[in-house]
């Protein structure tokens, strides 16, 4: 699972950086740099990454059906369970 994380973020970071890069370089703002920047990396990530976007959201939702299916112990759930029960 992890491996798909680092995969989009890293793309989506090299991205955004290549881009504010580049308008630095230009001449422009910063702060018109950095939302140009998002804004391109944004558009390329959803153009260019589905697949990596899909296998990370597939293992988000195997993640959460397994919690859901298994449950996750610990003390604060149990307890507000049992409050929760006693109403």
């Amino acid at each position: 699972m992890k491996k798909h994380w680092l995969v989009y973020i890293s793309a989506r970071l090299g991205v955004f950086a290549a881009v504010l890069t580049v308008f630095m370089l230009i001449g422009f703002g910063w702060l018109y740099s950095t939302l140009i920047a998002a804004a391109l990396s944004l558009a390329f990530s959803l153009i260019f990454l589905n697949k990596q976007r899909e296998a990370l959201s597939s293992d988000i939702y195997n993640r959460v059906k397994k919690n859901k299916e298994v449950g996750i112990d610990d003390a604060d759930s149990d307890l507000e369970n049992d409050l929760l029960d006693q109403k």
